[in-house]
């Protein structure tokens, strides 16, 4: 009987070895990055503070925008609590930004210690309303109090979209040059204040100033 002449020589298949191993190794090293990529990402957020993201936006000076007031929300005084506008933030002392809403459930978590840290006036609080039919702010406000001097309006997000805002409460803390100095993402309370915001606040003002 003849010899199979279809058979590989030892070279040849020492070849197509190298080579399948070639493909895989270009179908898994993509997978390999990748996994390590996010394996680094969940291990972040374990060992750090989700709600301590880094912001592009620390050290620099607050987005321009200049914001109607909400309509109909009064303060101690009975006068109409003014909009709020980057000029408005320029003002002595560490100050801090509010972005919020009433479809916002964090921020109603956050709503009475706010009105507390307004009762003691540990900090100036100025507001934005965002995304947020005029009448239901409104009604908000009324229900649970105000805790803001001033009140922007920011119906489309825009300037939301500008201070990089993705979910909301979040709070900005702004020095008197109108630096964005510190970030803090999600629902303040006394806990989140004392043993996260006050010691980085500090941190933050020895770096930029009030």
């Amino acid at each position: 009987m003849s010899a199979d002449k279809t058979s590989s020589s030892p070279d040849e298949q020492t070849t197509d070895t190298e080579s399948r191993g070639g493909v895989r190794l270009a179908v898994l090293l993509p997978l390999l990055i990748f996994l390590g990529i996010a394996g680094f990402f969940v291990w972040g957020l374990v060992k750090g503070d989700p709600r301590h993201l880094p912001s592009v936006l620390i050290g620099k000076m607050a987005p321009q925008f200049d914001l109607p007031p909400l309509a109909g929300i009064t303060g101690p005084d009975g006068r109409q609590v003014p909009g709020l506008s980057s000029a408005d933030l320029k003002t002595p002392g560490v100050k801090m930004l509010s972005f919020f809403a009433s479809w916002c459930t964090g921020c109603r978590a956050e709503h009475p210690f706010l009105m507390e840290l307004a009762r003691k006036k540990v900090i100036p609080i100025v507001g934005i309303a965002y995304k947020d039919p005029h009448e239901k702010s409104l009604a908000w406000l009324r229900e649970l109090g105000n805790p803001y001097g001033r009140i922007g309006v920011d119906r489309k997000g825009r300037t939301g979209i500008d201070f990089g805002v993705y979910g909301i409460p979040e709070s900005f803390f702004i020095n008197s040059e109108g630096r964005i100095i510190y970030k803090y993402i999600g629902p303040l309370d006394a806990r989140a204040w004392r043993t996260i915001v006050t010691p980085r606040l500090q941190e933050a003002i020895k770096k930029y100033g009030k």
